[in-house]
C-alpha cells in the first residue's frame, strides 16, 4: 500500500525520533527521509515541527498497540507471561536484526521534550495509554481480574521500556530477558482460578 507524503513524513519522522530523539530530527530529514515534496512541511503540517512530533508520538501508540493485539492474537496459549515474552520477543527480534541504534520513540520523546513542551508530553502520554489499553483488554481476556490489569498493563510496558533503554545503553540483550524471564510468573499467577 503507497502511503501519502503526509503518511510518510509521520512515519519518518517517528523512525527519526527513534534513533536521534526530537531535538536530534530535523524537519529537512524527515522530508528527505519520506521522500517528500519540500514544500508538503507547511502544507501538511501548519503547526510547524510540533504538530509533526505530536502525530508521530500518536502513531507510535497506535502502532505498539496494533502489535500487542497482533502478538495476543500469535500466542498458542494466551497467558499474561507469554504476551509479555511477545512483546519483549519483537524488541529482541528488532536489536538482533537492526542493532541498537534506535529504540522507543516514545522514551526518547519524553526524555527530550517533557519538560520543554506540554503539547508533546500531552502527546508522549496519550501514546502511551493508547499502547496500554489494548494490553490491559488482552490480560482481562486472558482471565485477569478487571482490577488488575491496568496496573500489571502499566508493568508491563514500564518493565518492557526500561530493559529496551538498558539493552541500547549494554548493547546487551540481557536486560530483556530478564524482564521477560521475572515478570512471566509473576503475570501467570495473576490469571483468576
Amino acid at each position: 500500500m503507497v502511503k501519502s507524503p503526509r503518511e510518510r513524513m509521520v512515519f519518518s519522522a517517528a523512525q527519526l525520533i527513534r534513533a536521534q530523539g526530537v531535538s536530534g530530527t530535523g524537519m529537512r530529514e524527515v522530508v528527505q527521509h519520506a521522500e517528500a515534496p519540500r514544500g508538503s512541511l507547511q502544507h501538511y503540517f501548519p503547526g510547524g515541527k510540533e504538530q509533526l512530533v505530536d502525530e508521530a508520538l500518536r502513531w507510535s501508540g497506535s502502532y505498539a498497540a496494533r502489535k500487542t493485539r497482533r502478538y495476543a492474537e500469535s500466542l498458542d496459549e494466551p497467558r499474561p507471561g507469554g504476551l509479555f515474552a511477545a512483546m519483549v520477543g519483537g524488541w529482541r527480534d528488532e536489536f538482533t536484526k537492526a542493532g541498537y541504534a534506535a529504540g522507543c520513540p516514545l522514551v526518547a520523546s519524553t526524555a527530550d521534550t517533557a519538560a520543554a513542551s506540554e503539547r508533546l508530553r500531552g502527546a508522549v502520554s496519550a501514546a502511551f495509554e493508547t499502547w496500554q489499553a489494548p494490553v490491559s483488554e488482552e490480560l482481562h481476556r486472558m482471565g485477569v481480574p478487571e482490577p488488575r490489569c491496568t496496573s500489571l498493563a502499566l508493568l508491563m510496558i514500564s518493565a518492557l521500556e526500561g530493559a529496551i533503554v538498558l539493552a541500547r545503553a549494554h548493547h546487551d540483550l540481557a536486560p530483556l530477558d530478564a524482564v521477560a524471564t521475572e515478570l512471566a510468573p509473576l503475570l501467570d499467577a495473576a490469571v483468576a482460578t
